[in-house]
Order: structure tokens, then C-alpha cells, then sequence
């Protein structure tokens, strides 16, 4: 529509004024998502940090990692329920940080939308900041993006930055991993955001089930458990490394590519390592998918998490230490396996980024 004034901005789709008021709604939710280095208010062109406390650090490296939370987003979007995909998309950004031994320190987020629905932006950013807390990170600024004409109007992706820090000497890696080393396995809260694709292409394409249908094994609804958040585990791994009784050589986040893929990337090429899976029992909702797509165990194996969102690689010597301090921080482990010299054996997937060592799983489901 036009005037004498000629065409606006908003007549081409865009609101700048629903735009302020999003920023307004989520104030209250960024204050609480905040740490004593952070520099001024919310609302400027940059975010800053003060990082003259890792003056202390012999060697400080600064870590930073990008994700998003894929296909997840359809699940929120469809059930008008948005206030939990933002710790979705802090746990795949931090948990990342964490693997080498850093503590994160602040993110920055992106939201692209067809309509800027204030309420709608806000409830995403208070998930965010709900996360950051979690992950006891800063969140320092962000963008909103409205793109009619390419988004649907309730149509939105996330994304997110992030940075830590560590200090080299302390650094984690393949580096570090040893024969003898101790696999921990720690539960997931499901299927955190990876494989979403599949799980909606089986039970909601393919099995015809719905977002409210209430599934017995799972004690919910369809829809609460595929938007159950991902569990974010930076403090959890951060307690290990800071730990007198435990020596953490190496993490492993599990996301795409299922646990031989994650864990083979984050030990070395003469290390191999056997998870049994009879030490633990996956959430029922992997047996759901299985099932109702009659799905081979493989390709479940490296689509999905499988109930292992994080693992710890530890001295042998460490091992009861690590899951009693896991333990009493609410993180339910227990080991995998343990690190082996590798004489030729090959893993059930090439490491995640085409280096690394070989994992194989081996046993019955438990």
C-alpha cells in the first residue's frame, strides 16, 4: 500500500517498531544472563567483555565456536512454544567450548524471522539467557533479522557465537589421551538437537503420529519430548577439570554423527576404543524411532546421540572420582570403555573431521 508519502519500509514487510518492542520484552531476560566482566547495557553496536582477568593465565587461548539447533526449530514452531529452543542453542555452542578445557565466556545470537512478532522474539532470547546462565556464560548482544519474502511469517532459524578461554598448559585434546584412559559416559536429556530430521521424517511423516499424541513409553506427549532441551554440561566438565582428585585428558560432545564419530575425533590415530552397549539403557525415544521406522541399529548409531551427551576421557586412577563429583552435580555416569593401542582395528565411523583414533561399539543395547 502507498500514500503520498510513497512506499515505507513496513509496507514492504518490515516492522521496525515490532522490532524495539522485542528488544524491550527481553531486557529482563538478558540481566539475568550476565557476568561481572560485561561492559555497559545491552542495546549497543558491540558487546563488551572486560578479559583483563585472564592476565593470571600463563597462556591464555581464546576459543570460539558457532551452531545452531537445526530442524528443532519446526517442533517450537508447531507447537507455538518458544521459550526453550535458546538452551537448545547455548548447549551446542558451549558444550563445544568446553571439549578443549575452556570456560565460556559470553555469546551473541542471531534470530532471522518472516514476522517480528515481539513476544515470539522475546520468549526465544529469555530460552537463550536461560541457557547462558546455565552454562554460567554472558550473553552480550545479538540481532534480530526480519526477512519477509523468505521466511514465512511464523517462520524463524537461530544461531549463535561463542567465546572462552584457556590456558594452554591445561589445554585438552588427542594430545593428551593415553592408552589405559577411561571412557565416562554422560546421560543426554534425550535427543539434545541432532538427527531431527529423521525423527520427524519417521514419526511424524512416516508414522503419521502427532505432536500431542500422548506415547506411553515415553510418560509425555510426542511433542514435550522432542522438545525436551539439551542438557548443557560446561559447568559439569569445568568442575573435572578444576578437580585435585580427577585428570581429564579429553571431552566429546555428542552431536551429529553419533558417539563413534564424536569420540574417535578426540583421540589420537593409535588409540582405539570399545563402548559397550550394555553399560546403560537409551531413552525410550530411540527405541520409538527404531521401531516406528524400523530403523537399523547402525544408522541410529550415527544419527543420534543414543542417551550420550557428553564424554569424559580420564585417568584410570580417576575414574570414581569423576563420576562421584558427576554424580553429586545431578549428571548421571558411568564408564563406556576403556583406551586401548590400536593394531589395525577399524571404528564403526571415521572420526568426525576425518582425523582421529577408532571406536567401536560392541555388545547388546542394555
Amino acid at each position: 500500500m502507498t500514500d503520498s508519502q510513497g512506499v515505507t519500509y513496513a509496507a514492504a514487510g518490515v516492522d521496525v517498531e515490532a522490532g524495539e518492542h522485542a528488544v524491550a520484552l527481553m531486557k529482563a531476560s538478558i540481566a539475568r544472563a550476565q557476568r561481572p566482566e560485561v561492559i555497559g547495557d545491552f542495546g549497543g553496536f558491540a558487546g563488551l567483555f572486560d578479559i583483563s582477568t585472564i592476565a593470571k593465565f600463563k597462556q591464555p587461548l581464546l576459543a570460539t565456536s558457532t551452531d545452531g539447533v537445526g530442524t528443532k526449530v519446526v517442533i517450537a514452531q508447531r507447537l507455538d512454544k518458544h521459550d526453550t529452543i535458546g538452551i537448545d542453542l547455548v548447549a551446542m555452542v558451549v558444550d563445544d567450548l568446553v571439549v578443549c578445557g575452556a570456560e565460556p565466556l559470553f555469546m551473541t545470537d542471531y534470530i532471522a524471522t518472516g514476522k517480528v512478532v515481539p513476544e515470539r522474539i522475546a520468549a526465544i532470547v529469555s530460552g537463550i539467557a536461560e541457557g547462558c546462565r546455565q552454562a554460567g556464560c554472558a550473553l552480550v548482544g545479538g540481532e534480530t533479522a526480519e526477512h519477509p519474502g523468505l521466511l514465512a511469517e511464523d517462520e524463524y532459524d537461530v544461531a549463535g557465537a561463542g567465546t572462552g578461554v584457556v590456558d594452554a598448559p591445561h589445554l585438552l585434546g588427542p594430545e593428551r589421551v593415553r592408552v589405559g584412559d577411561v571412557a565416562i559416559g554422560m546421560r543426554s536429556s534425550g535427543l539434545h538437537s541432532n538427527g531431527y530430521s529423521l525423527a520427524r521424517h519417521v514419526l511424524l511423516a512416516h508414522a503419521g503420529l502427532s505432536l500431542d499424541q500422548h506415547i506411553n513409553e515415553l510418560g509425555r506427549t510426542l511433542g514435550e519430548e522432542l522438545l525436551e532441551p539439551t542438557r548443557i554440561y560446561s559447568l559439569d566438565c569445568l568442575d573435572l577439570t578444576r578437580a585435585d582428585d580427577v585428570e581429564v585428558h579429553a571431552f566429546s560432545h555428542v552431536t551429529g554423527g553419533g558417539l563413534a564419530a564424536n569420540l574417535a575425533r578426540v583421540i589420537p590415530d593409535n588409540i582405539h576404543i570399545r563402548i559397550d552397549r550394555a553399560t546403560w539403557n537409551p531413552s525410550p525415544i530411540f527405541d520409538v524411532i527404531r521401531r516406528e521406522g524400523s530403523v537399523a541399529q547402525v544408522e541410529l548409531e550415527k544419527t543420534f546421540n543414543m542417551g550420550v551427551g557428553m564424554i569424559a576421557l580420564v585417568a584410570p586412577d580417576s575414574v570414581d572420582a569423576a563420576i562421584r563429583r558427576l554424580s553429586n552435580r545431578g549428571v548421571d555416569a558411568w564408564v563406556l570403555g576403556q583406551a586401548q593401542e590400536r593394531n589395525g582395528e577399524v571404528g564403526d565411523a571415521p572420526a568426525k573431521g576425518g582425523k582421529g583414533g577408532s571406536v567401536e561399539l560392541i555388545g547388546v543395547v542394555g
